[in-house]
Formats: structure tokens, sequence, C-alpha cells
């Protein structure tokens, strides 16, 4: 009876460490998965740009009706 405790509790070490090692392997593969792809940076970079020209372009639409809502002298 005591080799069948023995080759089970090496069979549920074996299994525990198994399972500890898969959870493992995931995280760090999730991890790396986190960040994100060339093409994705690429597309990121390139709204940036985008929303800094609709910035620019929507702050010199600003100021022509700032200038144009002034009441002028006669």
């Amino acid at each position: 009876m005591s080799g069948q405790a023995f080759v089970l509790s090496i069979i549920a070490m074996s299994l525990t460490f198994a399972l500890i090692m898969g959870v493992l392997d995931r995280l760090t593969k999730w991890k790396s998965k986190r960040r994100l792809s060339d093409d994705e940076q690429q597309q990121l970079d390139e709204l940036w740009s985008i929303s800094e020209r609709l910035e620019r372009r929507l702050s010199a639409l600003e100021t022509i009706l700032d200038a144009d809502a002034r009441p002028r002298s006669k």
C-alpha cells in the first residue's frame, strides 16, 4: 500500500507542477501579445498625425471665427 501511495503522490506532484508550468507559459505568452504589432503601431502613428493636423485646422478656424466675431469700428 505504501508503494501505491508513493506513486500516487509522485503523480499528483507531477500534475501540479505541469499545471503551474502551463499557467506560467500562458501568462508569458499573454504578456508578450499585449504589445502592439508593427502594423498596429503604424496605424496608431498615422492616426496621431491626422489628429494633430485636425487640431491645427480647428485652431486656425477658431482664429478666423474670432476675428470675424469682433466688432468692426467704422
